[in-house]
């Protein structure tokens, strides 16, 4: 089991959310804390950047569609970015990867202006 670090950075186009470890039952609500502490000015972009996630759940799932929600109330959008092989594949059987923009890495995604839904 690894614990889930999220790490918080500024980009030209918004906040970086970097998340490590495992994004879990245990630990969604830390996702969720951390995004909800953050206030997306309408027009930015929150990118969660998830090259170091180890393993991600339904309760992972549930944390990021919450923190597309908050996101979108504030007339921001979101991206996410470096998703792992594993997590992108249920992403795409349950249909999310047409709810979220998704980028190679988070280079990119804050590369250009945002495009994310």
């Amino acid at each position: 089991m690894s614990p889930l670090t999220i790490t918080a950075r500024d980009a030209a186009t918004g906040p970086v959310l970097e998340i490590t470890g495992e994004l879990d039952h245990a630990t969604a609500p830390e996702l969720r804390k951390a995004v909800g502490g953050l206030t997306i000015a309408p027009g930015r972009l929150l990118v969660l950047d998830l090259a170091g996630l180890a393993f991600c759940d339904s309760s992972g799932i549930s944390a990021l569609l919450s923190a597309r929600s908050l996101t979108v109330e504030q007339g921001g959008a979101i991206a996410l970015a470096a998703v792992p092989a594993n997590t992108a594949r249920i992403l795409g059987l349950v249909g999310l990867d047409q709810v979220f923009t998704i980028h190679p890495n988070a280079a990119t995604a804050t590369a250009g202006s945002s495009a994310a839904r």
